[in-house]
């Protein structure tokens, strides 16, 4: 009982960092403006350890590169957009979609955003 207990700790604990190294890869974006106007593109997510990373998306004819970090099922980046700054907190569903708002610095209102595994 006692090696099966530590073998299920063990893989409890092997089992941590391949959760968090889900969150990498290509996704397909839909979004929705602060006026309510949609767009779509393409967002990656490269690891640069269990917990950080660095975003690039390609949406509406522009691109935004940004640096992210996971909290358990919480996902947020922070981004620039030629001279803008901006913020997006997504929630990460059981799925593996990722459900967010967006705002830019100094400017009212936000954007909605959901990224799909590709």
């Amino acid at each position: 009982m006692r090696t099966f207990m530590l073998s299920f700790a063990m893989l409890g604990l092997a089992s941590m960092p391949a959760a968090a190294q889900s969150i990498g890869g290509t996704y397909t974006v839909a979004g929705t403006n602060f006026d309510g106007s949609k767009y779509g593109g393409e967002a990656t997510i490269t690891l640069t350890s269990d917990t950080t990373c660095t975003i690039h998306w390609e949406t509406g004819g522009s691109t935004s590169d940004g640096i992210c970090m996971r909290n358990d099922n919480a996902f947020s980046a922070g981004y620039a957009m030629g001279k803008e700054v901006g913020l997006v907190v997504y929630k990460i569903e059981k799925d593996g979609s990722l459900h967010g708002l967006w705002t830019i610095a100094g400017q009212n209102g936000n954007g909605t955003e959901v990224l799909t595994p590709k």
